[in-house]
């Protein structure tokens, strides 16, 4: 913990007389457990992180986490009078989290001020475990409720064949064209349902079991490692890719920790470029206006995750294949076998329109 905490705590641990009197509080501060307990709140970020470290979250959520207690440090530093770098946390009470969280609901959503008030609220709970502070204010501060969200998948019947066979054709105009990796990427994402990121993050050596059986080893939420079956159809599409990769970079050294996804450069395709991919391969299906407002790369998962529930999936077997902590939190999870996850990929409708294509190939 920090310098001003462990000083007075070494104090405490001297022998000899201890005088019985009352500890100063800060006027405007909270009930601190002890007085050298008011410390910047800057370097308490850091201690909870700190903290959080044995987790292994993902860095996305550690930055959402940075940027929430950034942006209310801001309010309540407007608030206060000071800088957010000069925060003390012996100058937040219950009344200047209100007024800050008040301030910051003026330009965002629910669901913003909800995320921002749950990372606080682990801030805050992390100091009355490390004994900074003998309650936790956020009760104080009002959470709003925010709605369940509705899937935001593809809308339309056909809409996942009429891109993937717009994607196949070439439809996207590109200054260095490569329909065969725009497709290997779009397919993999709507029958796998993996995250952006973690699409990313593929390896030619994530590609794991022996034909027939193929399954890719998918790096999800928190490090956790699963695998996603993959049927034929997909298995051709992505190999007929390899085969223009080497034509496409006929000096890339390929191996198992190769990305398995490469922009024009050979480089491990990044998050703007999948999604400016994406993005034009919407427009150049035509299927613009079939896509929900907020979503992008995510509606090929949510589209994935769609039709195996239509399609006669049980949650289980969606929560494991689409890598969910919780897909109903009233469900007890069930883990599914691998026959029944493979199962469950097969039926998908997709995998038909793909099979079709990659006869083709």
């Amino acid at each position: 913990m920090v310098t001003e905490r462990n000083n007075v705590r070494k104090n405490k641990s001297q022998s000899g007389p201890v005088e019985e009197t009352q500890a100063p509080q800060p006027a405007l501060g909270l009930i601190l457990a002890e007085p050298g307990a008011d410390a910047p709140l800057k370097a308490l970020f850091e201690d909870f992180f700190v903290a959080r470290k044995p987790l292994k979250g993902s860095p996305h959520t550690e930055a959402a986490y940075r940027s929430d207690l950034a942006a209310i440090s801001a309010c309540l530093a407007a608030d206060l009078g000071t800088e957010p770098d000069e925060l003390r946390l012996g100058q937040l009470t219950a009344k200047s989290l209100r007024r800050a969280f008040a301030a910051y609901s003026d330009n965002h959503a629910a669901a913003s001020i909800a995320r921002a008030w749950a990372a606080w609220n682990q801030f805050f709970s992390f100091l009355v475990a490390d004994e900074v502070v003998v309650g936790n204010p956020m009760a104080a501060v009002a959470k709003p409720k925010v709605p369940a969200r509705a899937p935001k998948a593809l809308q339309g019947e056909g809409t996942p064949e009429r891109l993937l066979q717009a994607v196949a054709g070439g439809e996207r105009p590109a200054r260095d064209p490569w329909p065969e990796r725009d497709l290997a990427f779009i397919a993999t994402a709507l029958l796998t349902g993996l995250r952006l990121s973690e699409l990313l993050g593929l390896d030619l050596g994530s590609i794991d079991g022996r034909e027939g059986e193929r399954r890719l080893k998918v790096a999800g939420k928190g490090s956790k490692v699963r695998f996603v079956p993959i049927e034929a159809p997909l298995e051709t599409v992505i190999t007929h890719y390899f085969s223009t990769r080497k034509a496409h970079h006929p000096k890339g050294k390929l191996g198992p920790s190769s990305p398995l996804f490469v922009d024009t450069h050979g480089e491990r395709l990044r998050r703007g470029g999948a999604q400016y991919l994406v993005r034009q391969s919407y427009r150049w299906a035509g299927i613009g206006a079939r896509v929900p407002k907020g979503a992008l790369v995510h509606a090929l998962r949510h589209t994935m995750a769609t039709r195996l529930a239509e399609d006669g999936a049980s949650a289980s077997e969606i929560q494991h294949i689409l890598g969910h902590e919780s897909l109903n939190t009233s469900q007890t999870y069930i883990d599914a076998t691998a026959n029944e996850q493979r199962a469950a990929v097969r039926a998908n409708r997709t995998y038909r329109a793909l099979g079709k294509i990659a006869k083709n190939m």
